[in-house]
């Protein structure tokens, strides 16, 4: 039996919680670099601070996949997911402009993007749940639609709320403008809002309906083990891995200790020896026959992952790395490079700190008008050549930050940025989903957060490295080091197995 087609105003109330949570996103995008330089952070500092957003994804998003999977309640099966992160993001928003100190901001951006987390990572699954197969891309495509527009009027926020309601974009050393204080109280009630919407205006497919569907297990799909003898055989080769890569992660930590290099460099060496560590436990409770639990099962399903997934991580990686390095590098960038500005509390920085608002608003603009037109585009071509020609436009519109002096013409460049982001927010996931069984989508989901938290937490590691060490502290750089990032991943997509 096939899923039945969803109308237009289905799919919609099925996406509109993503304008909230894309708000909260955007907010935190667009003004959290901002908010820990006025609290003191140095340029070198910014990576590492950033770290808590994608250490945090990496961590809840499969544990929420997998647990969603298995919840089935009056709710549903992802709606409460939807609400509980809704409730803890909005409040987090509403505290953070209000951070006393640096390391107290760091920490609710850590909390804050944990609860956008819970909420953001069901979300995606959702959309498997519901769509068939030939709907997936227009659901996705649908919350590319959201994202941009909340992503359009979160990031101009503090920029609207100056230059039309005359609040004030500066405050004394130390004090968060009450510009961005306000943006963030607004997009606490947003989130909320939006989220309730999608809770209470959708429903969802029971477990025995979507077992019942004929997309309910790809054909080729091999994941999992059934008999003790192949847990056991399994254990064995992963206790082998785990120890080898236990001791390159802890050698190289060591090294680093050893020749005294920057403290941004021990994210990967650790995150290696962690990665050992965890395929050891694994490896170990596998080959004594402890196996039916959640912990191996998740470590086993990330090592039998589809096909697809793996050559989709590859694009994932680079087209990650690129976004991460634009969202953290791009107030220093503007304020430095076009407004010759270094002093956070200078009206010069604060202007440019606005702008970078307004680029960002741009380029979501730019996501919302296309976000139909690429699904089109696909239908036309195929989503592989429409993800690539995105990722060029979108590494071209970085790279171009560097040659441009005029900060009006810089939302050329963010023309090929929203491009960008229009279709790494739908095609990988469209491509990705139909390569999923329906029981492990929202783990799966969850586990394809891995390669876009991986990028980041590499560029959280050596772009503040890079910037001081080779380019004086100039972070144009890391811009046009994203853009050629972006294009490799547009090359990397044309290699891809679609099977849609």
């Amino acid at each position: 039996m096939k899923k039945p087609q969803l109308s237009f105003w289905q799919i919609w109330n099925m996406s509109f919680g993503f304008l909230g949570i894309q708000f909260g996103f955007a907010l935190q995008n667009a003004n959290v670099s901002r908010i820990f330089e006025t609290l003191g952070a140095e340029v070198d500092e910014i990576p590492i601070l950033w770290i808590a957003a994608p250490l945090t994804g990496l961590i809840v998003q499969p544990i929420i996949g997998y647990m969603s999977d298995r919840t089935w309640g009056k709710l549903g099966r992802r709606r409460p997911y939807f609400l509980v992160g809704a409730i803890l993001a909005s409040a987090a928003l509403i505290y953070m402009p209000n951070s006393p100190t640096l390391w107290v901001a760091a920490g609710m951006l850590w909390i804050m993007d944990a609860s956008i987390n819970v909420s953001m990572e069901p979300f995606r699954a959702f959309v498997g749940d519901m769509l068939s197969s030939e709907q997936r891309t227009t659901g996705f495509a649908m919350q590319s639609f959201f994202i941009g527009l909340g992503a359009v009027v979160a990031s101009a926020l503090p920029w609207i709320l100056t230059n039309w309601f005359e609040v004030s974009n500066t405050a004394a050393e130390g004090v968060i403008p009450d510009s961005v204080k306000w943006s963030f109280y607004a997009g606490g009630a947003i989130f909320l809002m939006a989220v309730l919407w999608t809770v209470f205006r959708s429903k969802e497919y029971s477990p025995d309906e979507l077992a019942s569907f004929d997309d309910s297990e790809p054909e080729e799909f091999e994941g999992g083990l059934s008999t003790k003898e192949e847990y056991n055989s399994n254990g064995k080769k992963q206790l082998k891995t785990g120890i080898i890569v236990l001791l390159i992660g802890l050698i190289l930590t060591w090294l680093l200790d050893y020749n005294n290099l920057d403290k941004e460099l021990y994210i990967l060496t650790i995150g290696i020896s962690v990665v050992g560590l965890l395929a050891v436990l694994s490896g170990r409770m596998q080959s004594v026959g402890n196996y039916k639990n959640g912990f191996v099962s998740i470590v086993n399903d990330f090592q039998f992952m589809p096909k697809t997934m793996k050559q989709l991580a590859i694009v994932q990686f680079f087209s990650w790395f690129a976004l991460f390095a634009m969202w953290i590098y791009s107030t220093r960038a503007i304020t430095g490079h076009i407004y010759g500005a270094t002093d956070a509390v200078s009206k010069a920085y604060n202007d440019g700190a606005d702008w970078v608002g307004i680029m960002f608003a741009f380029y979501n603009i730019v996501t919302f008008m296309v976000a139909f037109l690429i699904p089109v585009i696909a239908r036309k071509t195929s989503r592989k050549f429409t993800h690539m020609i995105s990722l060029m436009l979108g590494g071209l519109g970085l790279i171009s930050y560097y040659f441009i002096r005029d900060p009006n013409i810089l939302l050329v460049s963010m023309i090929g940025v929203g491009i960008a982001w229009a279709s790494i927010l739908s095609m990988p996931y469209a491509m990705l989903t139909d390569s999923l069984p329906s029981n492990k989508m929202g783990y799966y989901m969850g586990i394809f957060n891995f390669f876009i938290v991986i990028p980041q937490l590499v560029a959280a590691s050596i772009l503040g490295f890079m910037v001081v060490k080779f380019f004086d502290g100039n972070a144009i750089y890391a811009l046009i080091i994203g853009g050629v990032s972006m294009i490799i991943a547009g090359i990397t997509v044309m290699f891809v197995d679609d099977k849609g």
